[in-house]
Parts: C-alpha cells; structure tokens; sequence
C-alpha cells in the first residue's frame, strides 16, 4: 500500500475528495475495501469497549440509565442505536465463537445480532447439543465477502424448520399478519405489512413481471428506482384485479407460488430433531438434503404447511440425478378438477368442519388421506375445508393426526374427535348449516 493509500485510510476525510484522483482506479477500490475492514475493527472495539462499561457503569452510565443512552448522549448516535450496540455485547458473553468472529472482522454487526439472536432462542424442537454446530452453519454463512443478510436468514429458517415443533415458526405464522392501510394529511396514503413467508411469496411472485425494469421505445434504461418501480407495479396489479379479477368463480390455478420439495420428503415428514446427526461422517449437519419446500423468492417451507399446500396444486414433476440436475419433466396436472370442486360444493355445502359456517367461496379442497401417501383425488378422499380448519388439520398440533375424517354410508365426510374432546369418540357429521 502506498504512503498516500495509507493516509486516505487512517486520515480524515477533510479535503479527500480533492485528492482522490491521484489515485489509480486500483487503489480507490483497495481503499473502499481497507476502509470497510476498519469500520468492522472500530464496530468490535465499539461494542466491547460499551460492554465493559455497562459491567462496571460509573456514575455518569448511571445517571443517563444505561449504558446505551449514556453513549448516545455523548455522540451522534440515536438512542436505539446506543441500546442496540450495548444489547449487543451482553448477547456475545454467552457465545464466545461468534465473540470471536466478531471481534476478528469475520461478522459484521448485523449478522451478529441475527446469530445470536438465534442462539437465545433455538427452536424448540432443537436438542441443546445441536447448538455448536447450528453456530458453526451460522457463522459459515456469515463470513467473507460472499456473505449476505439473506443467506444468513435462508440457514436460520432452515434450521428451524430441521428442529420443527408443534409451534408454528414465526414466517409462516398467519396470525402475527398485519396491514395497515392509512391516509396522510396531504391525500396521500401510506401502507404497511407485516406478511407470513407464504403471503410474501404470492405477493412477490405476483409483483415480479410487474415490477421488472421497462427500458423507452429508443432504448433508455428505466430511470425509476425499484420502489418506484414497486410502487406502479402494486398499482397495476390492483388495477388488473379491478378489471379482470371474476370473484367467487371456482376452479382455476390455486396457488399462483411454486413450491420445491423432494416427493419421499413430502410423502413422508421425518421426525428431523430426533435424526440430528444423521448426515455428516463426522457428525455435522448437512443442509443438501433437508425435507423441507423452497420457494423461490422466500426460500425454506416447513412440510407441513407445503403438504397443506399440495392438496389442491397445480402439480409437475421433475425427474432429477443424484446431483440435482434436471432429466426430465411431466406436463403439469391440477389434483382437484373443476369437476370435482362442484361436485364439492353439493355434498359439503361449504367446510364440512362440524360447526363452521364458512361459505364454499372460501374452501380448499382436503385429501383425507394425502395424495403423495398414495391417497386418490376422488370424491370418496376429498373433502372441503375453509382455510383456518385445512391448516389445523395440517398444522395445529390438537389436530393433527387427531381428528380423523371417514366418508361414511351415506357418501358423506364424518368426523370423529379426539378422546379429550368427546371420550366415545362418536362420529360427527359433516357441517350443513350453510345452504346454497
């Protein structure tokens, strides 16, 4: 590095701007990169050096409450940055390797937090001896230049779906669902939501063709930035809605979202936390062959809530080697014909769930015994179910497996309950108290 390289580094930026060009290209880049490492350093020294301080706060720490309000009050930071710098060095004590990495370079701050935030709560499904190697996966995928805030993300959600639950992770939890909608005093109107992985992946999937870059007839790229382009690409989708949309019609391709999974993974779930040493000959973890979906845009899907999915989808099938390569593929077929969906709709008269009075607009079409078990898409495997009962059917632990559905005599879906919710287990039939 040269004397001048070295003072653009360590100097200030006082007047750099004009003497910038000295420099060849080379060397403005190496300086970009030497002064990215720096800030890395000085962040570490920053959060250890305010983590000592709040071990032993004297009485200036004290009379700003805290540690982190006692840094922003002596800099420029903002509060909930001080709070965030000063939450951060508690949460490394407990976990010195990602410290180390921290401390090294390795990690940058926002990867760090996700870590260990990770750390602080692992799924509950994860036996407490699979935390180091889940921390080495993370830091793998936290280290060097390769590595991203979402690739970080995608090993955290995939992880957590290894060491699934009962529970529902949080990105495919629907209750925690949120949208906002609210008008400004100018006119205006602002939005704002909080989305399942699931919502997020129709809502992008949708947006995608809409939202690409549109160069002018003479060839000029497209000035909008991608909010802009986001924002006219939500507009236009809203506006395609209003004018084709034919709601309330039967049939057609339900999801619009391509979901990946393996057919033994999806036909059978193994039971991951018990097996969670099963790849590696050494013991690691290994995340080539998880049985878990994968979206395009959002990645990881537990198989619970892709088998929930895989009821009533448009399917393909896709033959692959050992090495994951394409050979060959199928011509897509729908599960549930249109056909069926009527014919639907005339025995349940809406979900057939005993007591629910949603209305056959809002139904999904259930295999009783699932397709990719070798259940048959026939009338006497199918039965409606509006969305909330079809995902505790799937998903909700007091459900599944639980209460089991039987096509009785009269060609119609029963329900037998579970020993905690009627001890005789007497047969319930099929809800029919909405008419069409």
């Amino acid at each position: 590095m040269s004397v001048l390289l070295s003072d653009v580094v360590s100097g200030s930026a006082v007047g750099l701007r004009g003497r910038l060009w000295r420099l060849t290209a080379a060397e403005v880049r190496a300086a970009a990169v030497e002064a990215s490492a720096e800030i890395l350093r000085l962040e570490a020294v920053r959060v250890a050096v305010v983590d000592e301080l709040s071990l032993r706060p004297d009485d200036q720490v004290i009379a700003s409450r805290g540690v982190g309000s006692w840094l922003a009050a002596n800099t420029m930071l903002q509060v909930r940055d001080g709070k965030k710098i000063a939450a951060l060095g508690a949460a490394l004590r407990p976990f010195p390797a990602v410290a180390a990495r921290f401390d090294g370079g390795d990690c940058s701050f926002e990867h760090a937090v996700l870590i260990v935030a990770f750390c602080e709560s692992p799924p509950k499904g994860m036996p407490e001896e699979a935390l180091p190697k889940c921390i080495d996966l993370l830091l793998a995928a936290a280290s060097g230049v390769e590595a991203t805030t979402t690739k970080v993300r995608n090993v955290i959600a995939t992880l957590e779906r290894i060491f699934e639950s009962d529970e529902i992770p949080p990105a495919e939890d629907v209750d925690l669902n949120e949208l906002r909608i609210a008008s400004t005093l100018n006119g205006r109107v602002v939005v704002r939501g909080d989305f399942d992985a699931l919502s997020g992946e129709m809502l992008l999937s949708a947006l995608s063709n809409l939202t690409m870059p549109t160069p002018a007839p003479d060839g000029t790229p497209d000035a909008r930035s991608a909010a802009k382009r986001t924002a006219d690409g939500f507009t236009e989708l809203i506006r395609r809605y209003l004018d084709c949309a034919k709601t309330g019609t039967d049939g057609g391709q339900r999801p619009h979202v391509n979901v990946h999974i393996n057919a033994r993974d999806l036909a059978e779930h193994r039971d991951c936390a018990a097996q969670s040493s099963d790849s590696g000959d050494d013991g690691s973890l290994e995340l080539s062959d998880l049985d878990v979906g994968h979206m395009p845009w959002l990645g990881p899907l537990s198989v619970s809530q892709t088998r929930l999915l895989g009821c009533d989808c448009f399917l393909s099938t896709v033959l692959l080697d050992d090495h994951g390569a394409s050979l060959d593929a199928k011509p897509g077929k729908r599960l549930v014909t249109a056909e069926q969906r009527v014919a639907l709709i005339a025995r349940d008269k809406g979900c057939a769930f005993p007591g629910c009075t949603c209305v056959p607009a809002w139904r999904d079409a259930h295999h009783i015994r699932h397709w990719a078990n070798g259940g048959p898409t026939v009338m006497n495997n199918l039965v409606l179910l509006c969305r909330s009962h079809h995902r505790l059917m799937h998903r909700k632990s007091e459900f599944v497996g639980k209460w089991v559905i039987r096509i009785g005599a009269d060609n119609k879906p029963w329900f037998i309950p579970p020993p905690s919710i009627d001890p005789q287990q007497h047969p319930r039939p099929a809800n029919t108290t909405f008419k069409t």
